[in-house]
């Protein structure tokens, strides 16, 4: 009897741990061959792309190797992007791969599986805004965050020349447009210590715009209301209720003909999953193109299919919200995933998922961070901030590597990263 065959269509948050726990419980001991498809060959967590792109780490120290990784775990890595879905022939259908001149590395390939997992994260919806995609950085990626760290130094050195302010407009006042707007203020104070001697803070204009009544709208209003008085602090303009109609060259116009103008224009309002995923057929999907699943995360309508992440959409019993796109959702949906698929193997019935909302935290650069956790005691949520905030909001990336790596490799990362900084510099420069 062949071996059922596994394949695991992006390697984010969510896909990346679930191959590597049925690496480890199937793959190693042949119960499963397990592919992981992504058209990156590195996994860099996608929260921390706001640090990518302001220099504040190097993501090629802490990008994981695909290959690597599956050889250690006891996978297959297949390079290229999805395209389509064969749910009759159990197959989906790769799109060729072409080199930076244009020439077809890989051609169009078929994969064939038992089980399909789609966990292809979500990217920034633009609302159809003009001008958006032509003007405006986005964060979706890690290509797009090193893009916007190339034109955020190219930036700082001509002003620093000019000894001009640098003027940045994010839209958006979630997770990703908060912790930008404070790492690059911290990457400015940064700079000044790297030759750029005119380069000041004073001179730095951020505006965050948001279309709502406030600030990190999915969290409590007292989270909110800390992390605007902290990055009002630092010097961040603060604008809710505001809506963009449209993007310039140079500028932001909001529904009130206002003029917000800026070197450097991030978007970073909405998500969505992939336009792809649209374009699929044999799938419920609602208004932003997200699948719709069962309790057990199955695709509805499809029992060999199988959706984790911000691109699945479910609603749980009794509840009139959807399980959020974080990636603490992510990782729960990849780990029971992975258990109902070692049951399915093993003739028996998955069982459904259950998230459980341990709280959200937002990091302010090293300022500070502020959050809500979710705990049991006398039945409260506990709201944290300052350095104990900071500390278990580093220790949320500590866990995502132990996942990945076990807690003996992640403690040696641990240790290799405290003695590079003994000689690199505090930021990427480069």
């Amino acid at each position: 009897m062949s071996k059922p065959k596994i394949v695991v269509v992006g390697g984010g948050a969510g896909g990346l741990p679930l191959v590597t726990q049925l690496g480890r419980k199937l793959g190693k001991f042949g119960h499963a061959d397990i592919t992981l498809v992504d058209a990156s060959s590195v996994h860099v967590w996608k929260p921390r792309f706001h640090e990518v792109a302001t220099g504040a780490i190097d993501a090629d120290l802490d990008a994981v190797d695909y290959r690597a990784h599956a050889r250690l775990n006891h996978y297959r890595f297949e390079p290229g992007s999805m395209t389509w879905v064969d749910k009759d022939k159990r197959a989906i259908t790769l799109a060729p791969i072409t080199d930076a001149q244009g020439e077809e590395v890989l051609p169009e390939r078929n994969l064939y599986y038992d089980y399909l997992v789609v966990a292809v994260g979500s990217q920034s919806n633009d609302f159809g805004t003009p001008g958006v995609r032509d003007h405006c950085l986005f964060m979706d990626t890690r290509a797009q965050a090193e893009r916007f760290r190339e034109r955020f130094m190219n930036t700082c050195l001509h002003a620093n020349y000019r000894d001009e302010p640098v003027s940045v407009a994010i839209v958006g006042g979630g997770a990703t447009g908060v912790e930008l707007a404070a790492e690059i203020h911290h990457a400015v104070a940064m700079l000044k210590l790297y030759g750029h001697e005119h380069l000041d803070r004073k001179q730095l204009k951020v505006t965050v715009v948001e279309a709502l009544p406030r600030i990190l709208p999915g969290l409590s209003e007292r989270v909110s209301a800390a992390a605007q008085e902290r990055l009002e602090g630092l010097g961040v303009s603060v604008r809710t209720g505001v809506m963009v109609a449209r993007a310039t060259e140079d500028a932001l116009i909001t529904k009130d003909d206002e003029t917000i103008s800026a070197d450097l224009m991030v978007w970073a309002a909405g998500v969505k999953a992939p336009d792809f995923v649209g374009k699929l057929e044999g799938f419920a999907l609602n208004k932003i193109n997200q699948i719709e699943v069962s309790p057990t995360l199955q695709a509805k309508g499809n029992d060999r299919v199988f959706v984790v992440g911000d691109c699945a959409f479910l609603k749980p019993d009794g509840d009139d919200k959807p399980i959020p796109p974080r990636a603490q959702a992510a990782q729960q949906m990849a780990s029971h995933t992975a258990k109902n698929l070692q049951r399915l193997i093993m003739n028996r019935d998955p069982k459904p998922f259950r998230y459980r909302d341990h709280g959200s935290l937002v990091s302010l650069s090293n300022y500070s961070s502020v959050g809500m956790l979710m705990g049991n005691l006398k039945g409260g949520n506990f709201f944290v901030e300052g350095w104990l905030a900071r500390l278990m909001y580093v220790g949320l990336y500590r866990m995502h590597q132990a996942a990945l790596y076990g807690w003996p490799r992640t403690l040696m990362l641990l240790t290799a990263g405290r003695f590079s900084k003994l000689v690199r510099p505090r930021m990427k420069l480069h």
